[in-house]
């Protein structure tokens, strides 16, 4: 793809249906109760180190600030936040089977942090009911960008919530595989400006060079 080009819509799949991600999260919770697997992590356990290091770093992050996790599956990404000492932390997801997991995990890692199931795009449950000075997303976007019904409402829909969610001024932590930066920043521009990129992995394939994955830092407008 050129610089130029800019996707409109992504082909549909099933990783974009609720019933997909249920089927998932049941094999994986088995799993974890047999084994203590705690079953994928997307992008890679290294994805989710290199935000909790940003977070660490940034003047602008506070280890007490609320922070949710949206679409948080295993629930891993908190749990390694946790683990550095962020102490208000909220995981939601549409699955069952997702938060039962991301209980049972925590449970076993000792950390503390707040789970429920919630479809974020209605905005239901307790949780849609708070402002946050963070929100994370690895993945859902993508999820829901794969749905097979409306895929571009339900992206603005989306992007409509998570400002809603976040306080004046707070910050948007978005990783993508199927969306470029250039992409990102088009969808989420009226809302949200760029602040930062946080560098991900590269790959070369001929003369070209791209990125695994697209990590970003938005702000609130």
């Amino acid at each position: 793809m050129s610089e130029e080009q800019v996707t409109e819509e992504l082909v549909s799949s099933e990783m974009g249906m609720k019933e997909y991600w249920n089927e998932a999260y049941l094999i994986e919770k088995k799993n974890f109760s047999d084994y203590g697997d705690v079953g994928e992590i997307w992008f890679g356990e290294d994805s989710g180190l290199r935000i909790v290091r940003w977070l660490c770093s940034s003047a602008l992050v506070k280890k007490d600030d609320r922070i949710i996790d949206l679409g948080c599956g295993n629930g891993m990404l908190l749990v390694e936040m946790a683990r550095e000492g962020f102490i208000n932390l909220t995981g939601v997801d549409y699955s069952q089977n997702a938060i039962d997991l991301a209980e049972s995990i925590m449970k076993k890692q000792n950390v503390t942090i707040g789970y429920e199931v919630c479809n974020f795009l209605s905005l239901d449950g307790s949780a849609m009911s708070r402002e946050y000075a963070i929100v994370l997303d690895k993945g859902t976007y993508d999820a829901v960008s794969l749905h097979p019904h409306d895929s571009k409402g339900k992206r603005e829909k989306y992007i409509l919530n998570v400002w809603k969610l976040l306080k004046p001024q707070g910050l948007f932590v978005i990783t993508s595989c199927n969306w470029t930066e250039k992409e990102l920043i088009s969808h989420f521009g009226a809302q949200f400006c760029l602040f930062d990129v946080i560098p991900s992995p590269t790959f070369k394939f001929g003369d070209k060079t791209g990125n695994l994955f697209t990590s970003l830092v938005l702000l609130k407008k």
